[in-house]
């Protein structure tokens, strides 16, 4: 299984994707985490967000793997546990599909990539910064794989 991460947004700092690549390396190929950035639109004052928040959402959609299952990022989602994850992570192993995370800009998801979903995913109730989000995504994919490998990352 592939896990694509679709986030909007690009030009990190440093120190995220230090964060991010320290993760996504630790994972095994049969479990391979990669990132495909979407360009964030310029948001003119005045201009029609929601007509840019559309057309990210269209580029994000087209990023996904085809037959991947599609799991939204968003505060509404399920707040799984350390070890709910990890049995996410097992089911959708077994399943064999690849999966896409996808995570919103600053306003959130396009209402056609939430309509998409196949599931969504709530990483806290807190509203977290976006680069944030790629290291805490990668590193929770690999504690929930080391759970399942029986890996002492976890303890």
């Amino acid at each position: 299984m592939r896990i694509q991460l679709i986030a909007v947004g690009g030009k990190m700092p440093g120190w995220v994707e230090q964060g991010y690549a320290e993760y996504a390396r630790r994972l095994p190929p049969e479990c391979s985490l990669a990132l495909s950035e979407i360009a964030l639109t310029k948001r003119p004052k005045g201009g029609d967000v929601a007509r840019l928040i559309r057309a990210e959402g269209d580029k994000m959609l087209a990023a996904v793997p085809k037959g991947a299952r599609v799991v939204t990022l968003e505060v509404t989602g399920r707040p799984w546990s350390t070890e709910q994850l990890s049995s996410r992570l097992d089911f959708w192993l077994a399943e064999g599909r690849d999966l896409a995370l996808m995570v919103g800009g600053p306003e959130g998801l396009a209402p056609q990539v939430q309509a998409a979903a196949d599931e969504r995913w709530s990483l806290s109730p807190l509203t977290l910064p976006h680069p944030l989000v790629r290291i805490v995504v990668a590193e929770q994919l690999y504690r929930a794989w080391s759970i399942l490998q029986g890996h002492p990352y976890h303890k």
